[in-house]
């Protein structure tokens, strides 16, 4: 069902953006190249990163700052204090872009066009926390981002516009990661465009049919089983790509495997099936994985054919 939304005369918005991460970024450009009025930016408070765990603030609040936007980072936006403070603010509409907070009834009450989500997936497909993961993981073809008007529930609202993109055979999540961010930031550049000249929106409601959930990643989820089949490890090695990186056992010894792909072979799982001085094989529940890129314990990413050389007993 699609109808016509904010189909107003023209206006100067006055815009609040929320996000945290880099996937966020190019959506907070595309609102400070929109020529609306951004009138806050909040962000997640500042986390401990790094060897030295230092504090670092956000890639969204370093956008923010380097713009000369007023930055907030509330713990929750539960607080009547805090939601007072945002509500000072008269923003027209939010734009909410993997901010990490929930958003209260109460806050999605104060913009006068409500708030926005650009989420990472066609929905009602993926709704949640790990969209572009749960993707690869699945074996889907495609995939995008959604323009949302946000409702009380996870990800239900009406969609506003929508951008798609496939999903290559290589295709990492950081490799999706960028290019879904780029199209976010796109398809949000059309939202504000439309509504600044006063032109409709279509809304079109979610089906339920198709729904599915994307739950947030567990570190247990990267330890592979040679057992299951080449393909499905693959997407689970692209999946977990660069983070949390997928594990395995390889004749004994524990490594990080950054890059593989499926291979016509087998045998034993786990086992060797072709190893040279340039490649490595390890057979699985069906066909082999050729192993392009791995880590051992405290080392750095190394090619194949490196760590083979390290293991002569690897060589068949």
């Amino acid at each position: 069902m699609t109808y016509g939304m904010f189909g107003e005369s023209p206006m100067t918005l006055r815009v609040v953006f929320a996000g945290t991460p880099e996937f966020a970024v190019p959506c907070l450009e595309a609102v400070l190249a929109a020529g609306v009025e951004c009138v806050a930016v909040y962000t997640q408070p500042d986390r401990p990163a790094g060897r030295g765990r230092h504090l670092q603030p956000s890639p969204v609040k370093q956008c923010a700052l380097a713009a000369g936007i007023a930055v907030e980072q509330p713990e929750t936006l539960k607080d009547e204090a805090v939601q007072a403070r945002l509500a000072a603010y008269a923003p027209d509409l939010m734009i909410v872009v993997a901010y990490g907070l929930i958003l209260p009834r109460a806050v999605l009450a104060i913009p006068r066009l409500g708030c926005w989500n650009v989420h990472g997936s066609l929905l009602p497909r993926w709704r949640g926390a790990a969209p572009i993961q749960r993707a690869i993981l699945a074996g889907d073809s495609e995939t995008g981002v959604d323009l949302m008007q946000m409702e009380a529930g996870l990800d239900t609202g009406p969609v506003l516009l929508e951008r798609r993109t496939s999903i290559n055979p290589d295709d990492t999540s950081a490799m999706l990661h960028d290019r879904l961010a780029a199209l976010g930031g796109e398809v949000l550049r059309e939202g504000l465009a439309r509504v600044q000249r006063g032109a409709a929106l279509p809304v079109t409601v979610q089906t339920v049919e198709g729904v599915t959930y994307a739950h947030k990643l567990d570190k247990a989820e990267a330890l592979l089983d040679w057992h299951e089949p080449a393909a499905v490890l693959d997407r689970k090695i692209r999946a977990f790509n660069p983070w949390p990186v997928a594990e395995a056992e390889i004749c004994g010894e524990r490594v990080r495997i950054h890059a593989a792909e499926p291979v016509d072979a087998s045998g034993e799982p786990g086992t060797p099936v072709r190893a040279s001085r340039s490649r490595l094989a390890i057979a699985c529940g069906s066909g082999a994985l050729a192993i392009l890129k791995l880590q051992r314990a405290g080392g750095r990413v190394i090619d194949a054919a490196d760590y083979v050389n390290g293991r002569p007993e690897l060589k068949r």
